[in-house]
């Protein structure tokens, strides 16, 4: 997967932020970083230390919030590590779902080591057999940038392979992320109208 063409991370999440609201966003590790600088606020809910559960958290508050947009950053490995949300996903049928996969090979956040079948999987026909209504796959950012309308104006689930790359370094602030203060204002984010 290494010679396949991909977009810096940092550049394709400034183009989707011109394009959300009010929507609740669950990021996971590195995206997650670059995230909360790109668009900081309180609907960001920050899943750093739960490798693998981004998505599931995500469609808890697409049950939970339906009148919501919940957008997912989840990572090639951290979805890896929890397949079978898609099919839970698949079943459940959440119309406010969106789940960009920010695929780039490897795990990033634990030293970058090669993920399993990153030359071999196919994400978005994963997510297509196991229900998702839509699927697309993204690796430039012309392509992202004149699509991602459409994309988030589709009724969900709706699943994106993000081909993507590091891009700049952005601060790693754990403090901000797991402390009560974001926490708290997440949720009256959450139960705002």
């Amino acid at each position: 997967m290494s010679d396949m063409k991909r977009m810096k991370r940092d550049a394709a999440l400034k183009i989707i932020a011109e394009h959300v609201d009010d929507s609740l966003v669950v990021a996971a590790y590195q995206a997650a970083f670059e995230w909360i600088i790109i668009r900081p606020s309180d609907c960001n809910l920050i899943a750093t230390g739960a490798m693998g559960l981004v998505s599931s958290h995500g469609l808890g508050l697409a049950i939970g919030r339906p009148d919501r947009k919940v957008i997912v950053f989840d990572g090639d490995g951290s979805l890896l590590m929890n397949l079978g949300s898609l099919v839970t996903v698949g079943e459940v049928e959440p119309k406010n779902f969106y789940h960009f996969v920010c695929n780039n090979g490897v795990y990033e956040a634990n030293g970058s080591h090669p993920t399993p079948g990153s030359d071999k999987i196919d994400f978005a026909g994963l997510a297509s057999a196991a229900g998702y209504a839509s699927t697309d796959m993204f690796d430039d950012l012309d392509d992202l940038s004149a699509r991602i309308p459409d994309v988030l104006s589709r009724q969900g689930p709706v699943f994106v392979d993000f081909r993507v790359e590091r891009g700049e370094s952005y601060p790693q602030d754990y403090g901000y992320m797991h402390g009560a203060e974001h926490r708290a204002a997440f949720k009256a984010a959450l139960r705002a109208s």
